[in-house]
């Protein structure tokens, strides 16, 4: 078999090629095998990377034991958390470009037979896997794992209850003590946080996709069990380089109508739909927000994981089976395509095949689920022409459909200063508008806004409308991704404070109570606010990036 390492380590061209790699420490012997990268996007910063170190020794455990010879190599990182709420936030979203080409970069520059990947929070993990879809090298994700719930006073609580914290101490319903209660016991340790959130999502449906092995997503960050699955994930390179199964061999139209429909089952975060939209267009595999809304249509939501639900998190969705048993609910009544190939080197159905529904209570039956369509919904209007997005499974009911007086903010921070001063009342549309993929630029979640209502108690009478995008931590009607954005002249840019916002989930639908004459007239005159960019790299981004609705990738040239 011809491997992409023989372009560095054979022949007598490539003696100088040869004598760099034995200055790392590498023998004749290791350069005979089969070359495989381990890209760890290990950091001190980001509590959900802090030990990929050790799943990154563990992989390279496995990638040895099954004859290949690994070599780690970094991978960058934000923390979402960490970033939210300041101008760091702008970086979050186009350092997904980054990883992806870094991956690339290392992929191809030192012509590696296969990649291990190991990310664990919300831009690395899709980052990788368009890095994957892009290079089509054999490649395998393993990801750090979630971290465990945190308990408060007796209640298992997540990173969504400290930013809500904040929240119920502006509005006096906690006090100095409780807050700082809430800041000490939430994230109890090492792992992405524990909810439903962006990374666990990615993670989940990185097994649903057919490119990470069972358990990927949801066994914890500090269990034996998760250095097993590295240790297995290294060994299982090994064999897509030896039957060269490339990523564009599983990514295919099937798999991610797959990942989609447990996206839609599992209630994933908002930014899943970006970022599987940008994993496809890397894939070449066509996909839109049509597509995503068809399939949401015909699949039930099975699970109300936090922050959707309070009481159940990652490590019990892990113990009622994890996306397995979520997978094979769905299989019963053909809402998936079992004939797929995935990294294991087996089809869905081989590996569904003794999988079983350990807990109801944490996965619905497909006969009794939350509800008859997907935890995602897609909205148009004449207000989101290319469509928006909302985490409907975390919605309350009677938000599903609300009428409001609009308060129009241009920017994260005016909008959570009003929150945090009492200026918004019940019932009131609140509307954060430059903060899109080019007005932002970097389309900031607005975690902290929607965690303040949910603190004050007014998520279930306040809903949120924005160009930006919304934390996977976010609950309530909080619909994010409006597109056209502001930045780009869409009719968010046009709204002024009192016009009446109409809102209707079930019926995909969001629309201004305004005449197109009216909207015509606003916008004779209207020039959209450039971007506020002190930063050379974001100035970059906001040239060529793409809608949200195509994903936020970037442009080609």
């Amino acid at each position: 078999m011809n491997r992409s390492s023989y372009t560095v380590t054979r022949g007598v061209e490539r003696a100088p090629n040869r004598s760099l790699l034995y200055a790392c420490g590498l023998t004749p012997e290791e350069l005979d095998r089969p070359l495989i990268g381990v890209i760890s996007a290990y950091s001190e910063i980001i509590p959900g990377h802090i030990h990929l170190d050790k799943i990154a020794e563990a992989a390279k455990a496995g990638v040895r034991m099954a004859g290949g010879t690994p070599v780690m190599m970094p991978a960058i990182g934000v923390c979402d958390g960490i970033a939210m709420g300041h101008t760091g936030m702008k970086y979050s979203l186009p350092s997904r470009e980054l990883i992806c080409d870094s991956v690339e970069t290392l992929a191809v520059s030192h012509c590696l037979d296969g990649l291990v990947l190991v990310p664990n929070c919300d831009k690395i993990v899709p980052g990788m896997l368009m890095a994957a879809a892009r290079v089509n090298i054999p490649a395998i994700v393993v990801s750090g794992g979630p971290m465990l719930a945190g308990r408060h006073r007796n209640r298992e609580i997540s990173l969504s209850q400290i930013f809500e914290a904040v929240g119920s101490y502006k509005a006096g319903l906690i006090d100095d003590k409780e807050l700082a209660e809430y800041e000490q016991d939430c994230c109890p340790g090492c792992g992405s946080c524990a909810g439903m959130y962006t990374a666990n999502s990615m993670n989940c449906l990185s097994e649903a996709i057919g490119m990470a092995l069972p358990g990927n997503g949801t066994i914890p960050a500090v269990y034996s069990r998760r250095i097993h699955l590295a240790k297995r994930a290294g060994m299982q390179i090994m064999e897509l380089v030896r039957n060269t199964i490339c990523p564009r061999d599983i990514l295919t139209p099937q798999a991610f109508a797959n990942a989609l429909a447990v996206d839609m089952a599992l209630g994933c975060s908002t930014n899943s739909v970006l970022h599987l939209l940008a994993i496809a267009n890397e894939a070449g595999v066509p996909m839109n927000l049509d597509i995503i809304n068809q399939i949401s249509a015909r699949t039930p939501n099975l699970c109300h994981l936090a922050p959707a639900g309070q009481e159940h998190h990652i490590e019990d969705l892990d113990s009622a089976g994890g996306v397995p048993a979520v997978m094979a609910e769905l299989a019963k009544e053909g809402l998936l395509d079992t004939s797929l190939l995935t990294v294991t080197g087996k089809t869905v159905a081989e590996n569904l095949a003794s999988v079983q529904n350990r807990d109801p209570e944490v996965i619905r039956p497909i006969s009794n689920p939350y509800s008859k369509t997907g935890g995602i919904a897609v909205l148009w209007g004449n207000i989101a022409r290319e469509g928006c997005v909302v985490k409907r499974s975390a919605v309350d009911e009677k938000m599903l459909r609300h009428e409001g007086p609009a308060r129009v903010f241009d920017g994260e921070e005016a909008a959570i200063s009003a929150i945090y001063a009492g200026e918004i009342r019940p019932g009131d549309v609140v509307v954060i508008r430059y903060e899109g993929p080019k007005g932002g630029p970097g389309m900031r979640e607005m975690l902290n806004p929607t965690s303040a209502l949910a603190g004050m108690q007014l998520d279930k009478e306040v809903a949120l409308i924005t160009d930006g995008r919304f934390s996977g931590a976010s609950r309530g009607a909080s619909i994010g991704h409006v597109c056209p954005e502001a930045a780009a002249g869409g009719e968010i840019g046009l709204l002024r404070d009192g016009d009446i916002i109409e809102i209707d989930i079930p019926a995909g639908k969001l629309n201004v109570r305004l005449s197109d004459e009216e909207l015509a007239k606003r916008r004779e005159g209207f020039r959209p606010s450039p971007p506020p960019i002190t930063s050379s790299w974001l100035k970059r981004y906001a040239a060529l990036v793409s809608s949200a609705s195509q994903g936020a990738v970037l442009k080609a040239p």
